[in-house]
Protein backbone atom coordinates (compact mmCIF):
# COMPACT_ATOMS: atom_id res chain seq x y z
CA UNK A 1 0.00 0.00 0.00
CA UNK A 2 1.51 3.12 -1.08
CA UNK A 3 1.55 6.03 1.71
CA UNK A 4 2.88 8.82 -0.55
CA UNK A 5 1.96 9.36 -4.42
CA UNK A 6 4.42 10.96 -6.85
CA UNK A 7 3.13 14.42 -6.00
CA UNK A 8 4.29 14.67 -2.47
CA UNK A 9 1.26 14.06 -0.88
CA UNK A 10 1.11 12.42 2.04
CA UNK A 11 -1.29 9.71 2.75
CA UNK A 12 -1.91 7.38 5.95
CA UNK A 13 -4.16 4.59 6.70
CA UNK A 14 -5.92 3.64 10.27
CA UNK A 15 -5.21 0.26 11.94
CA UNK A 16 -8.56 -1.99 11.42
CA UNK A 17 -9.61 -3.06 14.95
CA UNK A 18 -9.27 -6.89 13.33
CA UNK A 19 -8.28 -8.68 10.29
CA UNK A 20 -11.54 -10.66 10.49
CA UNK A 21 -14.07 -9.60 8.66
CA UNK A 22 -17.07 -10.67 10.93
CA UNK A 23 -15.54 -9.22 13.75
CA UNK A 24 -15.38 -6.13 11.62
CA UNK A 25 -18.76 -6.37 10.88
CA UNK A 26 -19.92 -6.66 14.52
CA UNK A 27 -17.67 -3.21 15.39
CA UNK A 28 -18.95 -1.50 12.05
CA UNK A 29 -22.50 -2.19 13.35
CA UNK A 30 -21.83 -1.19 17.04
CA UNK A 31 -20.08 2.27 15.94
CA UNK A 32 -23.12 2.66 13.47
CA UNK A 33 -25.85 2.37 16.37
CA UNK A 34 -23.81 4.52 18.96
CA UNK A 35 -23.36 7.34 16.61
CA UNK A 36 -27.33 7.18 15.18
CA UNK A 37 -28.18 7.30 18.87
CA UNK A 38 -25.86 10.25 19.58
CA UNK A 39 -27.68 11.77 16.15
CA UNK A 40 -31.37 11.10 17.83
CA UNK A 41 -30.67 11.81 21.32
CA UNK A 42 -28.62 15.34 20.46
CA UNK A 43 -31.27 16.27 18.08
CA UNK A 44 -33.55 15.48 20.56
CA UNK A 45 -32.31 17.74 22.86
CA UNK A 46 -31.26 20.44 20.61
CA UNK A 47 -34.89 20.55 19.43
CA UNK A 48 -36.62 20.53 22.91
CA UNK A 49 -34.56 23.06 24.23
CA UNK A 50 -35.10 25.12 20.61
CA UNK A 51 -39.23 24.58 20.77
CA UNK A 52 -40.39 24.82 24.41
CA UNK A 53 -40.63 27.72 25.96
CA UNK A 54 -40.52 26.62 29.39
CA UNK A 55 -36.88 25.61 28.70
CA UNK A 56 -35.46 28.83 27.69
CA UNK A 57 -33.73 29.72 30.87
CA UNK A 58 -29.61 30.10 30.73
CA UNK A 59 -28.80 26.62 32.16
CA UNK A 60 -30.65 25.29 29.20
CA UNK A 61 -29.84 27.12 26.51
CA UNK A 62 -26.13 25.82 27.62
CA UNK A 63 -27.74 22.66 27.50
CA UNK A 64 -28.24 23.61 23.55
CA UNK A 65 -25.09 24.43 22.89
CA UNK A 66 -23.83 21.68 24.42
CA UNK A 67 -25.82 19.35 22.16
CA UNK A 68 -24.79 21.25 18.63
CA UNK A 69 -21.08 21.08 19.76
CA UNK A 70 -22.14 16.93 20.50
CA UNK A 71 -23.45 16.88 17.31
CA UNK A 72 -20.81 18.30 15.08
CA UNK A 73 -17.53 16.39 17.79
CA UNK A 74 -19.54 12.71 16.69
CA UNK A 75 -20.05 13.57 12.76
CA UNK A 76 -16.25 14.91 12.71
CA UNK A 77 -14.97 11.53 13.99
CA UNK A 78 -17.62 8.63 13.08
CA UNK A 79 -18.37 8.77 9.59
CA UNK A 80 -14.21 8.59 8.63
CA UNK A 81 -14.19 5.40 11.14
CA UNK A 82 -17.02 3.87 9.72
CA UNK A 83 -15.53 4.46 6.11
CA UNK A 84 -11.99 2.54 7.57
CA UNK A 85 -13.72 -0.37 9.57
CA UNK A 86 -15.56 -1.04 5.98
CA UNK A 87 -12.61 -0.81 3.97
CA UNK A 88 -10.64 -3.18 6.30
CA UNK A 89 -7.99 -0.60 7.41
CA UNK A 90 -7.59 0.12 3.13
CA UNK A 91 -8.92 3.25 3.16
CA UNK A 92 -6.11 6.00 2.62
CA UNK A 93 -6.54 9.74 4.19
CA UNK A 94 -3.98 12.59 3.18
CA UNK A 95 -2.26 14.70 5.69
CA UNK A 96 -4.49 17.62 4.66
CA UNK A 97 -8.04 15.97 5.69
CA UNK A 98 -6.39 14.30 8.83
CA UNK A 99 -5.49 17.65 9.33
CA UNK A 100 -8.98 18.82 8.97
CA UNK A 101 -10.33 16.22 11.45
CA UNK A 102 -7.64 17.26 13.97
CA UNK A 103 -8.72 20.86 13.89
CA UNK A 104 -12.19 20.30 14.61
CA UNK A 105 -11.67 17.66 16.61
CA UNK A 106 -9.66 19.92 19.29
CA UNK A 107 -12.00 22.96 18.25
CA UNK A 108 -15.18 21.28 18.99
CA UNK A 109 -13.30 18.87 22.02
CA UNK A 110 -11.95 22.29 23.40
CA UNK A 111 -14.96 23.97 23.26
CA UNK A 112 -16.98 21.12 24.75
CA UNK A 113 -14.59 21.09 27.66
CA UNK A 114 -14.52 25.02 28.18
CA UNK A 115 -18.49 25.42 28.31
CA UNK A 116 -18.91 22.79 30.84
CA UNK A 117 -16.87 25.07 33.40
CA UNK A 118 -19.49 27.97 32.32
CA UNK A 119 -22.53 25.50 33.25
CA UNK A 120 -20.90 24.52 36.49
CA UNK A 121 -20.32 28.45 36.92
CA UNK A 122 -24.09 28.86 35.72
CA UNK A 123 -24.95 26.19 38.82
CA UNK A 124 -22.57 28.25 41.28
CA UNK A 125 -24.70 31.71 40.27
CA UNK A 126 -27.80 29.85 40.67
CA UNK A 127 -27.11 28.23 43.76
CA UNK A 128 -25.39 30.56 45.94
CA UNK A 129 -26.55 33.57 44.29
CA UNK A 130 -30.51 32.99 43.11
CA UNK A 131 -31.33 36.76 44.01
CA UNK A 132 -29.26 37.91 41.57
CA UNK A 133 -29.07 34.81 39.07
CA UNK A 134 -31.07 36.85 36.39
CA UNK A 135 -29.33 39.98 36.84
CA UNK A 136 -25.69 37.84 36.56
CA UNK A 137 -26.83 35.56 33.75
CA UNK A 138 -27.83 37.93 31.56
CA UNK A 139 -28.32 36.83 27.99
CA UNK A 140 -25.82 38.87 26.35
CA UNK A 141 -23.47 37.49 28.85
CA UNK A 142 -24.62 33.88 28.15
CA UNK A 143 -24.48 34.54 24.57
CA UNK A 144 -20.91 36.26 25.20
CA UNK A 145 -19.35 32.79 27.01
CA UNK A 146 -20.76 30.36 24.51
CA UNK A 147 -18.87 32.28 21.32
CA UNK A 148 -16.24 32.66 23.80
CA UNK A 149 -16.10 28.46 24.13
CA UNK A 150 -15.75 28.62 20.34
CA UNK A 151 -12.89 31.08 20.21
CA UNK A 152 -10.77 29.46 22.98
CA UNK A 153 -11.04 26.17 21.00
CA UNK A 154 -10.59 28.04 17.34
CA UNK A 155 -7.13 29.42 19.22
CA UNK A 156 -6.39 26.15 20.56
CA UNK A 157 -6.62 23.85 17.77
CA UNK A 158 -4.88 26.45 14.91
CA UNK A 159 -1.47 26.61 15.98
CA UNK A 160 -1.27 22.57 17.11
CA UNK A 161 -3.04 21.85 13.98
CA UNK A 162 -0.45 23.33 12.31
CA UNK A 163 2.78 22.48 13.71
CA UNK A 164 1.49 18.60 13.48
CA UNK A 165 0.92 19.33 9.39
CA UNK A 166 4.37 20.95 8.93
CA UNK A 167 5.94 17.62 10.51
CA UNK A 168 7.94 15.13 8.26
CA UNK A 169 6.51 11.77 7.45
CA UNK A 170 8.40 8.99 6.03
CA UNK A 171 7.75 5.01 6.16
CA UNK A 172 4.72 3.38 6.68
CA UNK A 173 2.23 5.58 7.59
CA UNK A 174 -0.02 3.54 9.40
CA UNK A 175 -2.16 5.18 12.37
CA UNK A 176 -2.25 3.16 15.41
CA UNK A 177 -6.00 4.39 15.89
CA UNK A 178 -9.56 5.18 14.30
CA UNK A 179 -9.43 8.68 13.73
CA UNK A 180 -6.43 11.25 13.61
CA UNK A 181 -5.64 11.75 17.17
CA UNK A 182 -2.69 13.89 17.87
CA UNK A 183 -0.69 11.82 19.77
CA UNK A 184 -1.01 8.82 17.47
CA UNK A 185 0.12 10.84 14.53
CA UNK A 186 2.68 12.37 16.29
CA UNK A 187 4.44 8.91 16.76
CA UNK A 188 4.68 8.37 12.56
CA UNK A 189 6.77 11.45 12.30
CA UNK A 190 10.49 10.95 11.55
CA UNK A 191 12.19 13.36 13.52
CA UNK A 192 12.07 14.76 16.98
CA UNK A 193 9.14 15.69 18.22
CA UNK A 194 9.92 17.21 21.31
CA UNK A 195 8.22 20.62 21.02
CA UNK A 196 4.99 19.37 19.45
CA UNK A 197 4.52 16.85 22.68
CA UNK A 198 5.31 20.00 24.79
CA UNK A 199 2.23 22.16 22.76
CA UNK A 200 0.29 19.38 23.09
CA UNK A 201 0.58 19.35 26.71
CA UNK A 202 0.13 23.14 26.82
CA UNK A 203 -2.86 23.05 25.26
CA UNK A 204 -4.24 20.25 27.27
CA UNK A 205 -3.79 22.10 30.50
CA UNK A 206 -5.76 25.03 28.72
CA UNK A 207 -8.48 22.92 27.25
CA UNK A 208 -8.81 20.45 30.17
CA UNK A 209 -6.49 20.81 34.05
CA UNK A 210 -7.69 24.68 34.40
CA UNK A 211 -11.69 24.14 33.32
CA UNK A 212 -11.78 20.96 35.58
CA UNK A 213 -10.34 23.28 38.41
CA UNK A 214 -12.64 26.04 37.71
CA UNK A 215 -15.41 23.65 37.96
CA UNK A 216 -14.09 22.08 41.20
CA UNK A 217 -13.73 25.42 42.37
CA UNK A 218 -17.91 25.90 41.58
CA UNK A 219 -19.06 23.27 43.16
CA UNK A 220 -16.71 23.39 46.39
CA UNK A 221 -18.90 26.76 46.78
CA UNK A 222 -21.75 24.89 45.96
CA UNK A 223 -21.92 22.11 48.50
CA UNK A 224 -20.78 24.96 51.23
CA UNK A 225 -24.05 26.47 50.26
CA UNK A 226 -26.00 23.39 50.14
CA UNK A 227 -24.80 22.02 53.28
CA UNK A 228 -25.76 25.78 54.99
CA UNK A 229 -29.00 24.97 53.91
CA UNK A 230 -31.98 24.28 56.73
CA UNK A 231 -34.38 22.49 54.18
CA UNK A 232 -33.94 18.77 53.30
CA UNK A 233 -35.85 19.71 49.84
CA UNK A 234 -33.60 22.47 49.15
CA UNK A 235 -30.90 20.55 49.77
CA UNK A 236 -32.20 17.82 47.55
CA UNK A 237 -33.79 19.92 44.91
CA UNK A 238 -29.97 21.34 44.36
CA UNK A 239 -27.86 18.30 44.58
CA UNK A 240 -30.43 17.06 41.51
CA UNK A 241 -29.53 20.04 39.69
CA UNK A 242 -25.89 19.26 39.63
CA UNK A 243 -25.63 15.60 39.56
CA UNK A 244 -26.45 15.59 35.76
CA UNK A 245 -23.99 18.02 34.87
CA UNK A 246 -21.86 16.26 37.38
CA UNK A 247 -21.81 13.12 35.80
CA UNK A 248 -20.86 14.64 32.35
CA UNK A 249 -17.72 16.25 34.00
CA UNK A 250 -16.69 12.89 35.53
CA UNK A 251 -16.96 11.38 32.30
CA UNK A 252 -15.55 13.90 29.89
CA UNK A 253 -12.12 14.97 31.54
CA UNK A 254 -11.72 11.30 32.64
CA UNK A 255 -10.74 10.31 29.91
CA UNK A 256 -9.46 13.01 28.56
CA UNK A 257 -6.97 13.25 31.57
CA UNK A 258 -5.89 9.67 30.84
CA UNK A 259 -4.94 10.65 27.14
CA UNK A 260 -3.68 14.25 27.04
CA UNK A 261 -2.35 15.06 30.32
CA UNK A 262 0.07 12.42 30.84
CA UNK A 263 3.51 11.80 29.81
CA UNK A 264 4.69 11.04 26.41
CA UNK A 265 6.86 8.18 27.04
CA UNK A 266 3.92 6.41 29.12
CA UNK A 267 1.61 6.77 25.92
CA UNK A 268 0.00 3.09 25.24
CA UNK A 269 -1.25 3.03 21.77
CA UNK A 270 -3.42 0.13 23.04
CA UNK A 271 -4.95 1.97 25.61
CA UNK A 272 -5.02 6.09 23.86
CA UNK A 273 -7.62 3.67 21.13
CA UNK A 274 -9.54 1.85 23.73
CA UNK A 275 -10.28 4.89 25.55
CA UNK A 276 -11.34 6.98 23.02
CA UNK A 277 -13.81 4.81 22.43
CA UNK A 278 -15.67 5.85 24.98
CA UNK A 279 -15.30 10.04 24.90
CA UNK A 280 -15.88 9.79 21.06
CA UNK A 281 -18.63 7.72 20.85
CA UNK A 282 -20.52 6.43 23.95
CA UNK A 283 -19.61 10.04 26.13
CA UNK A 284 -21.92 11.75 22.67
CA UNK A 285 -24.69 9.32 23.52
CA UNK A 286 -24.64 9.04 27.17
CA UNK A 287 -24.72 12.68 27.81
CA UNK A 288 -28.72 13.59 26.45
CA UNK A 289 -29.27 10.26 28.38
CA UNK A 290 -28.13 11.60 31.50
CA UNK A 291 -29.40 15.21 30.82
CA UNK A 292 -32.75 13.67 29.93
CA UNK A 293 -33.45 11.05 32.49
CA UNK A 294 -32.16 12.63 36.12
CA UNK A 295 -34.09 16.03 34.52
CA UNK A 296 -37.61 16.05 35.17
CA UNK A 297 -38.15 19.54 33.23
CA UNK A 298 -36.23 17.92 30.13
CA UNK A 299 -38.38 14.44 30.20
CA UNK A 300 -41.72 16.36 30.24
CA UNK A 301 -40.48 18.64 27.13
CA UNK A 302 -39.38 15.92 25.78
CA UNK A 303 -42.75 14.30 26.05
CA UNK A 304 -44.26 17.13 24.82
CA UNK A 305 -42.38 17.15 21.99
CA UNK A 306 -42.39 13.63 20.74
CA UNK A 307 -46.17 14.03 21.26
CA UNK A 308 -46.59 17.11 19.27
CA UNK A 309 -44.31 15.64 16.34
CA UNK A 310 -46.36 12.41 16.24
CA UNK A 311 -50.01 13.08 17.43
CA UNK A 312 -51.84 13.90 14.70
CA UNK A 313 -55.91 14.20 14.65
CA UNK A 314 -57.98 12.57 12.42
CA UNK A 315 -60.25 15.24 10.87
CA UNK A 316 -64.09 14.00 11.95
CA UNK A 317 -67.38 15.85 11.08
CA UNK A 318 -69.05 17.73 14.42
CA UNK A 319 -72.39 15.78 15.23
CA UNK A 320 -73.79 16.00 18.57
CA UNK A 321 -73.35 13.44 20.71
CA UNK A 322 -70.58 12.12 18.27
CA UNK A 323 -66.89 10.78 19.58
CA UNK A 324 -64.71 13.76 19.13
CA UNK A 325 -60.96 14.16 18.93
CA UNK A 326 -60.87 17.75 19.76
CA UNK A 327 -59.48 19.04 22.68
CA UNK A 328 -61.67 20.61 25.86
CA UNK A 329 -61.21 24.74 24.36
CA UNK A 330 -62.15 23.50 20.51
CA UNK A 331 -64.87 21.27 21.39
CA UNK A 332 -66.64 24.12 24.13
CA UNK A 333 -66.12 26.69 21.04
CA UNK A 334 -68.44 23.94 18.81
CA UNK A 335 -70.83 23.44 21.44
CA UNK A 336 -71.49 27.27 21.59
CA UNK A 337 -71.79 27.39 18.09
CA UNK A 338 -74.66 25.10 17.57
CA UNK A 339 -76.57 26.05 20.27
CA UNK A 340 -76.37 29.96 18.44
CA UNK A 341 -77.24 28.40 14.74
CA UNK A 342 -80.28 26.37 16.55
CA UNK A 343 -83.63 28.08 15.73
Amino acid sequence: MEEENQTGVVYFHFRPFSTNSTVASLVFVGFLLLYLGSLIGNLTIGLTVWQDHSLHTPMYFFLFVLATLELGYSTNIAPLTLASILSMGKMLISLPSCGAQMFFFILLGGSDCVLLAIMAYDRYVAICHPLHYSLIMSWQLCGQMALGSLGLGFLLSLPLTILICHLPFCGHNEIYHFFCDMPAVMRLACTDTHIHQAALFAISVAAVAIPFLLICLSYGCIVATILRMTSAEGKRRAFSTCSSHLLVVVLQYGCCTLIYLRPSSSYSPEEGRAVSVVYTFFSPLLNPLIYSLRNQEVTDAVKRLLTRMFWFRKPERFLPGGNYSLNKGEHSMMEKKLKINRP
